[in-house]
């Protein structure tokens, strides 16, 4: 693993796991010996990160060189709080790990005094009725929407018939009990929304539609607010 990758994993580690942190909890989390560990904060330091600890007593980042300092009103640091802890209710993996990442790298540009508000936020989210767990599909989804690459779906309709679609994945929309994916419809020539869990398969092809996604995602939901946010048919 080159060195920039490991020190960009290394300011990670510090910035998800509760401080001080051991050197072998350090060299577990990113995949490295002990010795290398050594050198890696010895680097760290040399480039303006503040480290405190030694070898035995763990370590503590008290000023991460790489995120600019950040100053937020206590009710900000709640939004933001309680903004990226529904992320992590939403059934989907890969974003609940994002949005644990991001609050660490939010948390960690805080002053001392705002870190603290951010870690004992009196804001908190529960919900009795969690979303059932995501299709791995999801990244697809994403990946899809964000390079503007059509898609091949089967699509299972609540009849049980399935059918052959090949979708412009437009973005995707959280509801309470599902989430949609907002496309236009090849087979159809108009938008349809996709409930994401009745995908029974998900591929991406070469075909491309930039850059016409933020124009038709527009069209999309312009049309949604005339009809009354009604569901056209898949």
């Amino acid at each position: 693993m080159p060195k920039s990758d490991r020190l960009f994993r290394l300011l990670d580690a510090f910035r998800m796991l509760p401080q001080p942190v051991t050197a072998a909890r350090l060299a577990e989390e990113t995949g490295v010996s002990e010795r290398t560990l050594y050198r890696d904060i010895g680097a760290l330091r040399a480039a303006g990160a503040l480290i405190d600890g030694e070898a035995g007593a763990g370590y503590t980042l008290t000023e991460d060189p790489a995120l600019p300092p950040q100053m937020f009103t206590r009710l900000e640091v709640e939004a933001l709080v309680l903004g990226l802890a529904e992320v992590t209710m939403a059934g989907d993996p890969a974003l609940a790990r994002a949005a644990a990442q991001a609050q660490a790298k939010i948390i960690a540009t805080l002053p001392d005094r705002v870190q603290r508000q951010a870690i004992h936020a009196v804001t908190q989210t529960y919900r009795i009725d969690r979303r059932a767990p995501l299709p791995p599909h999801m990244q697809t989804l994403r990946e899809a929407a964000w390079e503007e690459r059509a898609l091949d779906i089967a699509y299972r309709d609540l009849t049980g018939r399935v059918t052959e679609r090949r979708i412009w994945p437009l973005g995707t929309v959280f509801l309470d009990r599902e989430v949609q994916c907002l496309a236009f419809c090849c087979l159809r020539q108009d938008f349809r929304r996709f409930k994401v869990q009745q995908m029974d398969r998900v591929a991406l092809t070469d075909e491309s539609f930039r850059p016409r996604r933020v124009p038709l995602l527009r069209d999309f939901i312009a049309r949604l607010r005339v009809e009354g946010r009604r569901s056209p048919p898949a």
